[in-house]
């Protein structure tokens, strides 16, 4: 019997990338106990790009400050208005969308989700395009399983415990694998085929690689579900 997981950290409004992989897999771990990227081109845990008429710009969820070595379950969100100063971006920015009316008040309902960790507000946007995207898989969070090991043995451990024979990864994980413990562990590491689709946006040029949102807003669930599934 196969058993597939996707283990990525729970990113915020991800990319269509992000949720093209949970097609195709059985279980999503949430790698919540590893350590909070900030300032720098991997730093996606509490950002992504959305697209306006000057071209992309960052959607950053507001945190506390944080020391170094700090864990992405242990990051706090700002108490300062930025739920509102996103809604007041998308709305600017999307108001002209095709699916703008259909779309809005969901994400007006994710922002009113009250949390003091920014883990539960990324896990909480993540469920929501879940269901926008209709893909159901169990989640589960990488800290309940006690993870030990670090990179490749600490992704091992954790497919091991979980009783996963697959493991499902982005193309940018590859400069880091590391076959030993994975094949010691009888682990199949497959790489994630992704093309990204091309669709209708509003501002000009196409730009790919924004938030899963910018689809949605241009597309319409319905349509978005197809695009996705055939990227």
């Amino acid at each position: 019997m196969t058993k597939t997981a996707v283990i990525h950290q729970p990113d915020f409004l991800s990319y269509l990338g992000f949720f093209q992989r949970f097609l195709s897999a059985d279980l999503y771990i949430a790698l919540d106990c590893v350590q909070f990227v900030k300032n720098t081109s991997k730093a996606w845990q509490n950002r992504d790009k959305i697209k306006t008429p000057q071209g992309e710009k960052w959607l950053t969820v507001a945190i506390q400050k944080i020391s170094s070595g700090t864990k992405i379950n242990e990051v706090l969100l700002s108490t300062s208005d930025w739920r509102k100063d996103h809604l007041n971006l998308l709305q600017e920015n999307y108001r002209q969308a095709p699916y703008f009316a259909d779309i809005y008040p969901y994400l007006q309902e994710l922002y009113s989700f009250q949390c003091i960790k920014m883990m539960d507000f990324n896990l909480e946007s993540i469920n929501l395009m879940l269901k926008l995207f209709d893909i159901k898989i169990n989640t589960i969070l990488a800290s309940s399983l006690n993870p030990q090991g670090k990179n490749n043995t600490l992704l091992v451990d954790i497919l091991s415990k979980t009783g996963c024979n697959y493991y499902l990864s982005g193309k940018g994980a590859e400069a880091y694998y590391d076959p030993k413990p994975f094949e010691a562990a009888g682990i199949k590491v497959i790489w994630q085929n992704f093309n990204h689709p091309v669709y209708p946006q509003l501002h000009g040029e196409f730009i790919p690689y924004l938030s899963a949102i910018d689809l949605l807003f241009n597309c319409g669930i319905e349509k978005s579900r197809q695009i996705l599934r055939s990227s």
